[in-house]
């Protein structure tokens, strides 16, 4: 099996470069894989399946023309689209999962998560993420006007711009006691995540054995494919 690992690419309409190279990888190596997955931040901000703007129609097309040729492609929530849902997830032709998800991957119990979860030193953000993720919060931001929710995104990402340029550092990165904790309740000695940015494979041991925490990179400035197989 070769699968193709991706997350962050932060899709915008004022990066058209980035959304080429979005399309052109599922218009040409995609095609040649078992499977896609898209570990979170696929666009820099969802505010619901009824978006009418031309992005997100823009890769349903794409996205559903590399399932029809026969490649799935499976989807986890980020901290910037976790409001996209079942109505969008079928237009695109996409497999919802959950965070985290266990796969198999060449004999091996591998965990995929978006990776904001095991960010557990950011308390801050940790709070907003409580806040949008409530099924409350999520309904009433949802019947607003299109045009007020598009407001409110470009309101929040302004102030992740801020809280980043602020916070320290080593808190925007992983705490290894959560990475330990994730890999242990779910059994396993690989993980693969997006969210930090900063992409590296880390070796550690963890029980006695041997682990793995693969990090994707973010695609800002060039893309950035993890192939594995």
């Amino acid at each position: 099996m070769t699968a193709l690992f991706i997350s962050d690419l932060h899709l915008d309409p004022q990066r058209p470069h980035i959304v080429d190279l979005f399309a052109a990888l599922l218009a040409g190596e995609a095609r040649r894989a078992d499977a896609l997955y898209i570990l979170g931040d696929l666009f820099e901000a969802w505010i619901g399946d009824d978006d009418d703007a031309a992005l997100p129609a823009r890769v349903a097309q794409a996205t559903r023309a590399l399932r029809d040729a026969g490649v799935p492609v499976y989807f986890m929530h980020g901290n910037r689209d976790f409001l996209l849902g079942a109505d969008y997830a079928a237009r695109a032709g996409i497999t919802l999962l959950a965070d985290p998800t266990v796969i198999e991957l060449g004999g091996e119990r591998t965990l995929l998560m978006h990776g904001d979860t095991l960010c557990t030193d950011d308390v801050e953000y940790l709070k907003f993420r409580a806040l949008v993720r409530d099924p409350r919060w999520q309904a009433q931001f949802l019947s607003k006007p299109l045009a007020e929710r598009r407001a409110f995104a470009a309101q929040a990402r302004g102030e992740s711009r801020r809280h980043t340029s602020v916070a320290r550092p080593e808190i925007m990165d992983v705490n290894q006691a959560a990475v330990a904790a994730a890999m242990r309740a779910h059994g396993v000695r690989k993980l693969i995540h997006g969210h930090t940015h900063r992409p590296a494979t880390h070796r550690f041991e963890l029980d006695g054995q041997t682990a793995e925490r693969i990090v994707l990179g973010d695609w800002y400035e060039q893309d950035s494919v993890l192939r594995l197989g």
